[in-house]
């Protein structure tokens, strides 16, 4: 089964310094059909204005994990984490037992736009924990990238969670697949660009779900694209 999610379809808040669209149920936004999609609970992407931000909330029991697609981020919260992250920056922060933290836009003028995720744990209570990881050589080769992993291979951060996050950067018509294992699910989500996905076109904002799915996922570029996909438990 595919699940279509195009980015028009998304929940939609506006707040002033804040543009925000909701994948899934979040806030004001309510939909019994979006709850999540395994343990992927939220995917909201952010557009910051100027100066503008999250003051300090708090969170538990969550895996928070944002990636900054143009601009700069700042976090700070009270387990003494706290950085700077730019375009193409992943941070993860474990809530753990619970933890406050504030995120505003890291410049006074431009805005910020990035995409918060968050991913149900595998375990609870857990001392808060805090991550970034920043570009590496040969990420932009076309490959798929490994941010986020259960055990911190190849570099990527450690999760509390079965579940691997992968990002590609595609040149204009360059293909891509990634095998799926009908044991899991598998979210795709487009970033930038233009793709075919799943005999489908999908531009920045929409989606794909795959559940018991065994056939390879088939990625084409049209121009420059990003996509991330999230290999998850059942």
């Amino acid at each position: 089964m595919i699940i279509e999610r195009p980015a028009d379809s998304r929940g939609h808040a506006r707040h002033g310094w804040l543009d925000s669209r909701h994948t899934f149920s979040f806030g004001n936004y309510y939909d019994p059909q979006w709850m999540g999609f395994g343990p992927l609970r939220v995917i909201n992407e952010d557009r910051v204005a100027g100066g503008g931000g999250f003051p300090p909330h708090g969170h538990a029991n969550m895996e928070i994990i944002s990636i900054v697609l143009d601009g700069a981020l700042a976090h700070e919260d009270s387990a003494g984490g706290g950085g700077t992250i730019a375009r193409g920056d992943v941070q993860w922060m474990g809530a753990g037992h619970g933890v406050q933290h504030s995120e505003f836009n890291a410049s006074k003028t431009e805005p910020v736009h990035f995409l918060q995720v968050w991913i149900q744990p595998d375990r609870v209570n857990m001392p808060p924990g805090y991550a970034q990881r920043s570009p590496q050589p040969g990420d932009a080769d076309g490959g798929w990238v490994l941010l986020a992993s259960p055990d911190g291979a190849d570099g990527s951060i450690a999760i509390r969670q079965d579940a691997r996050l992968y990002r590609a950067a595609l040149a204009a018509g360059a293909g891509l697949q990634h095998a799926l294992d009908v044991g899991r699910r598998y979210w795709l989500q487009v970033t930038r660009g233009t793709v075919l996905a799943a005999d489908r076109v999908l531009r920045a904002g929409d989606a794909l779900g795959f559940v018991d799915e065994a056939d390879p996922l088939q990625l084409e570029a049209n121009g420059e694209a990003e996509v991330l996909l999230f290999d998850l438990p059942r």
